[in-house]
C-alpha cells in the first residue's frame, strides 16, 4: 500500500491528516512508502513474537515476502493502467509473489516494444543508429523517461548536490541531471544545441533613424556608401584619431557634421580640424567650446579664409578682439546664435576686415546686429557679394534700404522681425536687382504684388527665388511675374503659404489671394525645364485640375528633384502618380496634409514622405 493510499482510507476512515515531513517526501518521490515501512516492521516483529527459535534470515525473509506482495501488487495495477507509463518501470519497481520475474520481463518487453513503434524512435534511430542497437537505442529512450519529473527532488550527476527538478534542468553527458550552476557551466557543444537566432532584417529596429534622416534631407535609399560607413566609424571612435591632415576638404566636412550632429565636438576633438596649412574652418555645433577654444582657431590657423560657427554662444567681444589683432581677412564669415557680441565691435571688424570680405551670413543676433552695422557694409566692404541676416529683431526698413546701396550684392537672403514696408523692397530692387542671383524674403505677410512686379521689371539673372508667408500677393501677381519675364528658368523656388488667410471663411478665395491655378501654371510653363527644387507648401487654392494639367502626359520635367505640395487639399492619388511620371528624376515628393493620398504606389528609389494613412511617413518603393 501506497503512502496516498494510506493517506486516503485513513481520510475516508474520518482521520486527521497532518503535514508531511521531508523525509516522507523524500521516499515518496522514489515510490517508498513509510507506512508501508511500518507496517514491514511491524510483521517482523510479530514473527520474532510467533518464532523466538528462529533465525534473523528467516524472520527477514518471512516478513519481507508480504511488504513484496504489497508492492508488486501496487505496480501491477499501475503497469496495467498504462502500460506505457515509463515513470512506474523506470524506478526499477520489484515484482515478487503474483507476478513473477518472467511476467516483469514480458512488461518491460511490451513497453520497449511500443517505444520501438513511436516516432521518436525512428528519428532517433535515423540519426544515432541503424538497425544492430535498435534495443540500445529503445532501452536509452526508456531511461530518459524513467528521468524523475519536474517538482521532484534528484542528486545532480557532477556535483551530487541535491536540487529541485525542473521542466529546464539539463541531461549530463553521461547521464543523470544537472543542477542550474552545472547546466550553465556545461560547454554548449557537450549538452543541448541551442535555438537558431531569428533572422533580422536589414534595417529593423531603425524606423525612427530612418525617418529623422529623412526630415533633416540626408537620407538616400539603398546601401551606404563605403565612404559614409568610414565617416560613421570614425566618429564612434573619434578618440582614437590623431590628426586627419591627409583627407579631402569634403571628407573633413562630413566628419565635422557627424560630430557636431552627435554632439562630439569639444576641445578635445577641435583640435582635429585645426591644421596649420587649412584655410576652411566649419564648426557646426560650437556649444560644447570656450573662449580660449575661439582664440586657439586663429593661433593654429594663420591662413584662415572661411570660418563657419554655428551656437557661437561663447563668441564674445574679447574674441573679436584677438581676431581682429591676427593677420586674418577672411573671405565668409558665418556666425550663428553670437548673441554677446556688441553692435559696436560689429562695426569694428567690419572697418578693419571689411576689405576682403565676400560673404556675411549671421544668424540669431537678436538685437546687437542692427541698421548701423548695414550701414557701414556699401563703405567697408566693396567687395561684398553675398548677405544673409536671419531671424533678427533689430533690422528695419533703414537698413533693407542701405543694403541696396552695396552695388556688388548677388545674393540677399532676409529674415527679419520687424515690420518693412514693400516700398522699401521694391526700392532694393531698382537698385542692385540687375544683378541679383538668390533674392530671399522668408515671411513677409505684408509684401504684395509690387514686389512681384519689380522682380519682374529688374531682375534678369535670378536663380534662386523666395518669397514666403504673404498675405497679400494674389494669383494675378504671381501670373504677371511669370509671363514673358526675361529672367532665365529658375532653378529653386519657394512660395509656401502664400494664401488667403480669412479665418472667417477659410476655404472661399474670390479675390484669388495667394498662389494659385493661374500662378502655378505660369510658374511651371516658365521655370519648368529646368527647376531642381520647388515648395508651394500651402498653397491650398492650387486645383486639382491645374495639377493635372501640368503634369500631363507629355509635360516632362527632367530636372525636378524636390517637390513639396503639403496641405495642397486637392492633390490625388492620381495627381501623386502624374508627378512620378513626369518627374522621372524626382527624388522626394512631400504630401503632408494631403488626405485624399490614400493609395499610390510609388517607384522604385523615390520617396513619398507625409502619406496621412497606416503606409507610414515615407514609401520607398519596388515597382
Amino acid at each position: 500500500m501506497s503512502s496516498r493510499q494510506s493517506r486516503a482510507q485513513r481520510r475516508a476512515a474520518g482521520g486527521i491528516v497532518g503535514p508531511q515531513s521531508a523525509l516522507t517526501d523524500f521516499l515518496a518521490s522514489h515510490n517508498i512508502s513509510a507506512n508501508q515501512i511500518r507496517l514491514d516492521a511491524e510483521a517482523r516483529r510479530r514473527a520474532a513474537e510467533n518464532n523466538p527459535s528462529g533465525s534473523g534470515e528467516q524472520q527477514d525473509e518471512q516478513a519481507t515476502v508480504p511488504a513484496a506482495e504489497t508492492a508488486a501488487a501496487t505496480a501491477t495495477a499501475d503497469t496495467q493502467d498504462d502500460p506505457a507509463s515509463t515513470e512506474q518501470l523506470g524506478r526499477g519497481r520489484h515484482s515478487t509473489g503474483a507476478d513473477s520475474q518472467t511476467e516483469k520481463q514480458k512488461k518491460a518487453q511490451k513497453v520497449i516494444d511500443k517505444i520501438k513503434a513511436s516516432k521518436k524512435f525512428q528519428k532517433r534511430k535515423r540519426k544515432d543508429g541503424d538497425a544492430d542497437d535498435e534495443d540500445d537505442i529503445a532501452r536509452a529512450i526508456f531511461q530518459e523517461r524513467s528521468a524523475p519529473l519536474p517538482g521532484q527532488m534528484e542528486n545532480c550527476a557532477l556535483c551530487k548536490k541535491r536540487f529541485t527538478v525542473t521542466p529546464y534542468s539539463r541531461n549530463a553527458p553521461d547521464g543523470g541531471l544537472l543542477c542550474s550552476r552545472c547546466g550553465r557551466d556545461l560547454d554548449p557543444d557537450d549538452g543541448a544545441p541551442k535555438k537558431k537566432a531569428k533572422r533580422v532584417s536589414a534595417g529593423a529596429g531603425k524606423r525612427r533613424q530612418i525617418q529623422s534622416k529623412i526630415l533633416d534631407g540626408d537620407y538616400h535609399p539603398g546601401a551606404k556608401s563605403l565612404m559614409t560607413l568610414c565617416i560613421e566609424t570614425l566618429a564612434k571612435n573619434i578618440h582614437l584619431a590623431e590628426d586627419l591632415n591627409n583627407l579631402a576638404p569634403q571628407v573633413i566636412d562630413k566628419i565635422a557634421r557627424k560630430l557636431s550632429k552627435q554632439r562630439l565636438l569639444n576641445s578635445t576633438t577641435l583640435n582635429l580640424f585645426l591644421q596649420p596649412s587649412a584655410e576652411d574652418v566649419f564648426i557646426y555645433d560650437a556649444a560644447k567650446l570656450t573662449g580660449d577654444d575661439f582664440i586657439r582657431i586663429f593661433q593654429l590657423v594663420p591662413g584662415l579664409r572661411k570660418l563657419k560657427i554655428c551656437n557661437a554662444i561663447h563668441f564674445k567681444n574679447d574674441i573679436m578682439d584677438y581676431m581682429l589683432s591676427r593677420h586674418i581677412n577672411l573671405e565668409a564669415f558665418y556666425l550663428h546664435g553670437a548673441n554677446l557680441l556688441s553692435e559696436s565691435k560689429w562695426k569694428e571688424f567690419l572697418e578693419k576686415k571689411g576689405q576682403s570680405l565676400r560673404s556675411l551670413k549671421v544668424y540669431w543676433t537678436d538685437k546687437h546686429f542692427g541698421d548701423e552695422v548695414l550701414s557701414h557694409l556699401a563703405t567697408a566692404c566693396p567687395n561684398l557679394n553675398r548677405l544673409k541676416v536671419s531671424h533678427n529683431q533689430r533690422v528695419s526698413g533703414e537698413g533693407v534700404k542701405a543694403i541696396a546701396n552695396v552695388k556688388s550684392l548677388q545674393h540677399i537672403s532676409l529674415d527679419l522681425r520687424l515690420e518693412v514696408h514693400p516700398d522699401v523692397y521694391v526700392s532694393l530692387l531698382n537698385g542692385i536687382g540687375v544683378g541679383l542671383q538668390t533674392f530671399s524674403l522668408a515671411r513677409v505677410p505684408d509684401t504684395d504684388n509690387t514686389v512681384l512686379d519689380a522682380i519682374h521689371n529688374h531682375c534678369r539673372s535670378l536663380q534662386k527665388l523666395r518669397i514666403t508667408d504673404s498675405e497679400l500677393m494674389t494669383d494675378e501677381g504671381f501670373v504677371r511675374l511669370f509671363t514673358g519675364w526675361e529672367n532665365k528658368p529658375l532653378l529653386f523656388i519657394d512660395f509656401q503659404k502664400c494664401r488667403h488667410l480669412e479665418s472667417a471663411q477659410p476655404r472661399s478665395n474670390p479675390d484669388n489671394i495667394g498662389l494659385c491655378s493661374n500662378g502655378f501654371k505660369a510658374l511651371m510653363a516658365h521655370s519648368g525645364k529646368k527647376l531642381i527644387k520647388l515648395n508651394v507648401h500651402a498653397c491650398r487654392h492650387i486645383s486639382a485640375a491645374a495639377f493635372e494639367e501640368v503634369f500631363s502626359e507629355e509635360k516632362i520635367y527632367p530636372d525636378l528633384v524636390k517637390l513639396e505640395i503639403s496641405f495642397c487639399e486637392e492633390v490625388t492619388d492620381f495627381v501623386v502618380g502624374s508627378i512620378f511620371r513626369s518627374c522621372p528624376n524626382l527624388r522626394e515628393l512631400n504630401v503632408f496634409g494631403c488626405m485624399k493620398v490614400k493609395d499610390i504606389k510609388v517607384p522604385h528609389g523615390k520617396l513619398l514622405v507625409g502619406v496621412p494613412t497606416a503606409n507610414g511617413m515615407v514609401i520607398d518603393g519596388d515597382d
